[in-house]
């Protein structure tokens, strides 16, 4: 039980890769504050999490808005008392050429990913100041590659901007005892493809980027679940400013 007596607050905690997190956080002992946009997603996902209601406190709101991820550490404050671990997972993924991309569109992913990621950040290490903690953000392999299939200009570079702001903050809040680490996932299957995808569209696309991975197999939640937890345990409590990929062996290289 490598969380007991923690509490672990994660964004976009109501489907996909931080749904299995905050499951797997609280089979290890964790109370756990989640947050996304969709409330009745994530009150399916905590009573699935924890039928007592007694380990999972929800927190609705678009990460896009600094008050909401104010808003989700303060949750676990005043429900649990204190905060251990910060996953800042929740992101969007929409591919698109870049001469076709709008402001709209660059808006949209800097806001979501990189602005969410930071005031989220900021307000969970405010909480930490004292006591120290571990904060894991979800990056992106495509922050580290391009990859032609998915044209990705501007998710990548909010990304990137992710990546950047893991090694920048390592330096400002060791002094305060607080890691932070990122993991860099490649195609996991999790709902973000529904969101631009039909049903039948995801099944026939999804299993064409099997072998785009070394492993033979695209990601699933658990595989990207496992490494925030390792990184946000104590296993992990001389690794911080790291940029962990999780993609299968895409970025040693190509068959």
């Amino acid at each position: 039980m490598r969380f007991e007596g923690k509490v672990v607050a994660i964004t976009g905690g109501g489907s996909g890769i931080g749904r299995e997190a905050a499951a797997r956080f609280a089979a290890e002992g964790a109370k756990v504050a989640i947050n996304g946009r969709d409330r009745e997603k994530l009150e399916a996902a905590a009573r699935e999490i924890d039928p007592s209601g007694d380990n999972v406190v929800i927190s609705a709101g678009d990460i896009a808005r600094p008050e909401t991820g104010a808003a989700l550490v303060d949750a676990a404050l005043s429900h649990f008392g204190r905060l251990d671990v910060l996953v800042n997972n929740a992101g969007v993924f929409n591919p698109k050429p870049f001469l076709e991309l709008t402001e709209g569109d660059y808006d949209w992913y800097l806001d979501t990913i990189l602005k969410g990621k930071f005031f989220t950040a900021q307000a969970a290490a405010k909480a930490m100041k004292e006591t120290g903690g571990a904060i894991v953000q979800t990056g992106s392999m495509w922050a580290i590659q391009a990859i032609g299939a998915t044209p990705s200009a501007a998710y990548s570079a909010a990304n990137a901007g992710v990546h950047a702001m893991v090694r920048n903050l390592a330096i400002e809040l060791a002094p305060f005892n607080i890691r932070i680490n990122a993991v860099a996932p490649a195609v996991v299957e999790t709902p973000v493809y529904n969101t631009f995808l039909s049903d039948d569209q995801v099944k026939q696309v999804l299993p064409g980027f099997n072998a785009f991975h070394p492993l033979g197999r695209n990601g699933q939640p658990r595989d990207v679940a496992e490494a925030i937890l390792f990184l946000a345990s104590e296993q992990a409590s001389w690794i911080t400013g790291t940029v962990l990929p999780v993609d299968g062996g895409v970025t040693a290289g190509r068959q």
